[in-house]
């Protein structure tokens, strides 16, 4: 595959993801899919993941912000928005709208995704959503 085939298949990924067509997932992703952040294994958890992740956060959204391809990998810089309106891991409903900046990276063979890395900064991730309040170093403003 063409670096630019392996970046369109992510274009592919994300829009599958912003419209919850977990259908589409089948076409993109390997059987035995491989999730290094959530050390999951398998697309049927990867798609359990995502709904329980919709169920959440149901206007979950992600924009591309930089996309690069190497080899068999491609990368992302992503913004992700949503608004927690169901219950999420035990969290009932906050209402609050969240936005966070996030790098994936994912590895294609033969025209699928086969594995993925995501980071981000869930210390961001839970002060938006309410839970946990960073106070800063000493002479630090968190205004």
């Amino acid at each position: 595959m063409s670096l630019e085939e392996n970046k369109a298949i992510v274009r592919k990924l994300i829009e599958a993801l912003n419209k919850k067509n977990l259908a589409l997932l089948d076409k993109l992703m390997a059987p035995d899919y491989v999730d290094h952040t959530h050390q999951l294994r398998g697309l049927e958890v990867m798609k359990q993941l995502i709904e329980e992740e919709s169920k959440g956060f149901p206007d979950f959204h992600v924009t591309i912000e930089d996309i690069i391809a190497e080899e068999d990998k491609v990368w992302v810089r992503i913004k992700e928005t949503a608004t927690h309106t169901g219950e999420f891991r035990g969290l009932a409903p906050t209402g609050k709208k969240i936005t966070y900046t996030a790098v994936a990276i994912w590895r294609i063979v033969d025209g699928k995704v086969v594995e993925g890395w995501e980071v981000y900064d869930l210390s961001d991730y839970y002060k938006q959503l309410g839970v946990i309040e960073y106070k800063g170093f000493p002479d630090e403003d968190v205004s």
